[in-house]
């Protein structure tokens, strides 16, 4: 059975994520058959929108990339690493310039590459079982994927947060912080798409048929109002060691627990993933934005604390991972400039042409 199943129905195009296994997690060969699927269905009439979800009945929307693969690819040449993030980043810009509806269900874990073929399209349906993070901090990578882009642009200093934390949020909390665009329990999936499928044959208003079967998705756990006025104080700031002292100021458990958080984390990329968040707020195309972060990856995957950080929670799964600085007070500035450098123009990321 293919690792992404790609049917069209009607006037829909549908891409099933079909890699149990692993959570779905991307590897090169998944994203070339979305690619490649994709690019068909952009020149056919025929299709009108496309639906992203996984095999019904398995755990996980999409866990994130096959990081195994990259660290192995880190430890020799990173030559396989980077055509990898080069494939993905460019299924990635596909998606966001897409110029049909895309609709990703985001049923279950939602993490890294899965946030990278979900966020960048028009719709995003939560779940019940909808779990969302970029914890990419915790293996010293980056919430890479177009994270610079989508979340410096969520509403205050929300997407800084989860970018230094790697936060977790459910569905209610996704749909408040602009992640999710609905809510709609699994039971009516099924039926959901049907309607869609009439709609686009209809030529009817694809936003009313998603809004109508909107469910109330339960209680927001961290999103709340109070809490939002913490995050955007906090982690307003352009370095991290202002925002690790505003937050031990705070005096709440909330900011303790974040800072208990972040104590667990790469604090050299905790610098460069703050970073990132503050250059990719200023960059005027997604495009650019996905050069400089595959600039970023392309170095990053090479550094041991990336292995040290894929030791500790892939392999070993120990949990204590022994990083380079113990603080984020501890990492030169200069180190953390030296992976944004621009790479020379025979590697560096370009998209995919235009139709």
């Amino acid at each position: 059975m293919s690792e992404v199943i790609c049917e069209q129905h009607g006037p829909l195009g549908r891409l099933t994520l079909n890699r149990p296994d692993a959570l779905h997690s991307l590897n090169p060969n998944m994203c070339r058959l979305m690619t490649d699927a994709l690019l068909a269905w952009r020149r056919d009439d025929s299709v009108k929108a496309i639906w992203i979800d996984h095999q019904p009945g398995t755990r996980g929307f999409c866990a994130g990339g096959d990081i195994r693969l990259l660290s192995e690819s880190g430890k020799k040449d990173g030559l396989e690493a980077s055509a990898f993030f080069r494939l993905e980043y460019q299924l990635n810009h596909l998606l966001h310039s897409y110029q049909k509806p895309v609709i990703a269900v985001i049923d279950g874990v939602t993490m890294g590459g899965g946030v990278g073929v979900s966020v960048h399209g028009r719709y995003r349906i939560a779940t019940e079982n909808t779990t969302f993070a970029m914890p990419e901090t915790g293996i010293a990578l980056i919430p890479d994927v177009g994270g610079g882009w989508f979340l410096p642009r969520l509403d205050g200093e929300t997407g800084t947060w989860l970018a230094m934390t790697g936060s977790r949020l459910k569905a209610a909390d996704t749909l408040a912080a602009g992640i999710a665009t609905h809510y709609v329990g699994t039971a009516n999936i099924a039926a959901l798409m049907d309607r869609v499928k009439t709609c686009l044959s209809e030529d009817a208003d694809l936003q009313a048929c998603l809004d109508a079967a909107q469910e109330n998705p339960g209680e927001i756990k961290q999103m709340d109002a109070a809490t939002r006025k913490i995050i955007d104080r906090c982690f307003a700031y352009d370095r991290a060691e202002e925002i690790i002292d505003a937050l031990s100021k705070e005096n709440s458990p909330w900011a303790e627990k974040q800072l208990e958080t972040m104590a667990t984390k790469s604090p050299q990329s905790i610098k460069i993933a703050l970073k990132q968040m503050r250059l990719g707020r200023e960059m005027e195309t997604f495009a650019d934005n996905m050069a400089m972060e595959f600039s970023v990856v392309c170095r990053v995957v090479v550094n041991p604390e990336f292995h040290e950080g894929v030791r500790a929670v892939i392999v070993d799964k120990d949990n204590a991972p022994n990083w380079h600085y113990a603080s984020v007070s501890d990492v030169p500035d200069d180190e953390v400039e030296a992976v944004f450098a621009p790479l020379p123009e025979d590697r560096q990321w370009h998209p995919l042409p235009q139709d």
